[in-house]
C-alpha cells in the first residue's frame, strides 16, 4: 500500500473515531447549558469550542516527548463525571467559579502527575468500578427528565419520541456489528431528530443564526473566580478522571503492544492537565481519554497514531464552523433523553463490568467498599439531607460522584491497606 492510500485509509478511520465520540462530546455542553439557562448563542459557542478543544486535547496527548503526551492512539473527549459537579458549581456560584475551578484543577493535575504515576495502583478496580457505576446511575434521572421534555406533565408525543429513539438505538445494537454498532447513539439522535422534524417539533433557527466561522475566545463567559469549595470538588473529579485515563492508557498499551512506564503515564496525565487548563481558559470543559475509541482501535486493527491525528484535525476544523455546533441544538429534548438513557446505562454497565473483575470471593472488604460507596453516591446525589449546612458543604455532600469517589478511595485505603 502506497503512502497516499495509507493517508486515505487513516483519514477514513479518523472520521470513524470522530463519529464514535461526537455524541458524547455534544451531550455534555447541552446538559450544562440547559441546567444553567444559557442562550442559544452561548450554547452554540460552547458546543463549537468544546469540539475544537477536543481536537487540541487529543493533539496534546498524541505527542511523545519528555514533557507531556502518552504517545498512544487515544482520543480525548469531555469527562462525563464533570457534568453534575459543574452544574452544581454554576448554579451556586456562577459561570466564573465553574471555569475558575477548571483552571485550578488543570494546574493541580499537571503538578501531581509525577506523584500520581507512581501511586496509580492505589486506585484499583474496586474504586474505579464503583465510581463509574455511580456516574451512570446518578446521570440517568437527567435522561428521564429530558424524555418528558423537562415539564411537570409530559405529553404522549414526548414519551413516544423518546421511546422511538431508544428502539432505534437498540435495533442498531442488535442487528449491526463493528463500527456501525459503535455509533448507535449518534444514529439514534439523527433518526429521532428526523422523525421529530416530520412532526414539526424541530426548530432550525439556531443553525440559521449561527455564524459561518468563529474563533474560540478566552474567558468568553467573563473572568474566572477561584472559589475554594468548587476547586476542591473539581480536583476530586480530576483525580477520578486520571484513574479512568490510567485504564484507557493501559488498555491501549496492551492493544498496540507498546509498553508504557511511569514516565509516559506522568506525561499522559500532564497532557490531560493542560487540556483541562485550556478548557477552563476557553470556557469549555475537562477532557479525558474516551474508552469507546479504544474499542475502535481494536476493531480496526490499525495501531498507529496517524488516524487519531486525522480525527484531531477534523475536530478542530468542525469546531471552527459554528453551524455544525448549532446542529446539535435542533435535537428535541425527548430524543436527547432517549439517547441519554441508553448512554448512561452503558456507562453504569461499564462500571459493573470492571467490578465483575474484582475479587469478592476472597476479600469481603470489597463488598463493603462497593456497596457503601455506590449507595452513598446514588442516595446522596441531589438530596436535601444537608440543606441546613453552608452552601459549600451542601455542594460537596449532595454530589453523588464526589461522594462515591471519596468514600471508595478512603474505604479502600483503610480496608485494603495490607494489599
Amino acid at each position: 500500500m502506497n503512502q497516499k492510500e495509507n493517508h486515505s485509509k487513516a483519514a477514513v478511520l479518523g472520521l470513524q473515531h470522530l463519529l464514535a465520540m461526537y455524541s458524547g462530546s455534544i451531550l455534555v455542553p447541552i446538559m450544562i447549558a440547559g441546567a444553567l439557562g444559557y442562550s442559544p448563542q452561548q450554547l452554540t459557542y460552547l458546543i463549537s469550542t468544546d469540539i475544537f478543544m477536543c481536537g487540541v486535547a487529543t493533539l496534546l496527548q498524541l505527542q511523545l516527548n519528555k514533557y507531556f503526551g502518552v504517545g498512544l492512539p487515544i482520543v480525548l473527549g469531555v469527562a462525563f463525571q464533570s457534568v453534575a459537579p459543574l452544574i452544581m458549581i454554576g448554579q451556586s456560584h456562577g459561570s466564573g467559579a465553574m471555569f475558575g475551578a477548571l483552571i485550578a484543577s488543570g494546574i493541580y493535575v499537571v503538578l501531581v502527575a509525577g506523584v500520581f504515576s507512581k501511586v496509580a495502583n492505589l486506585f484499583p478496580s474496586i474504586v474505579t468500578g464503583s465510581v463509574i457505576t455511580t456516574i451512570g446511575l446518578t446521570l440517568i434521572p437527567v435522561a428521564i427528565g429530558n424524555m418528558g421534555n423537562n415539564v411537570e406533565k409530559p405529553t404522549g408525543q414526548s414519551l413516544a419520541l423518546a421511546t422511538i429513539t431508544i428502539l432505534i438505538i437498540l435495533l442498531v445494537n442488535i442487528f449491526t456489528k463493528g463500527f456501525i454498532k459503535s455509533i448507535s447513539i449518534l444514529i439514534g439522535l439523527i433518526a429521532g431528530t428526523i422523525i421529530a422534524a416530520t412532526m414539526g417539533l424541530v426548530d432550525f433557527s439556531p443553525v440559521a443564526e449561527a455564524p459561518l466561522v468563529h474563533i474560540p475566545t478566552p474567558f468568553y463567559f467573563g473572568a474566572p473566580q477561584f472559589e475554594i469549595s468548587s476547586i476542591v470538588m473539581m480536583c476530586i473529579i480530576a483525580t477520578v478522571s486520571m484513574v479512568e485515563s490510567t485504564g484507557v492508557y493501559l488498555a491501549l498499551s496492551d492493544i498496540t503492544k507498546d509498553p508504557i512506564d511511569s514516565i509516559r503515564l506522568r506525561n499522559g496525565y500532564r497532557a490531560e492537565g493542560l487540556a483541562v487548563l485550556l478548557g477552563g481558559l476557553f470556557n469549555t470543559f475537562p477532557y479525558t481519554g474516551f474508552s469507546q475509541n479504544v474499542g475502535l482501535v481494536k476493531l480496526s486493527g490499525i495501531r498507529t497514531r496517524l488516524p487519531i491525528y486525522y480525527a484531531a484535525g477534523f475536530l478542530i476544523l468542525l469546531g471552527l464552523l459554528p453551524k455544525f455546533g448549532a446542529l446539535a441544538q435542533i435535537i428535541p429534548s425527548p430524543v436527547l433523553g432517549g439517547a441519554m438513557l441508553v448512554m448512561f446505562g452503558f456507562v453504569s454497565l461499564q462500571g459493573m463490568q470492571i467490578l465483575s473483575r474484582v475479587d469478592f470471593e476472597h476479600n469481603e472488604h470489597n463488598f463493603l467498599i462497593a456497596a457503601v460507596s455506590i449507595a452513598a453516591g446514588v442516595g446522596l446525589n441531589g438530596s436535601n439531607l444537608f440543606n441546613t449546612l453552608p452552601t459549600e458543604l451542601q455542594m460537596f455532600f449532595s454530589n453523588g460522584i464526589v461522594i462515591a469517589s471519596t468514600v471508595a478511595i478512603i474505604l479502600n485505603a483503610i480496608l485494603n491497606r495490607k494489599k
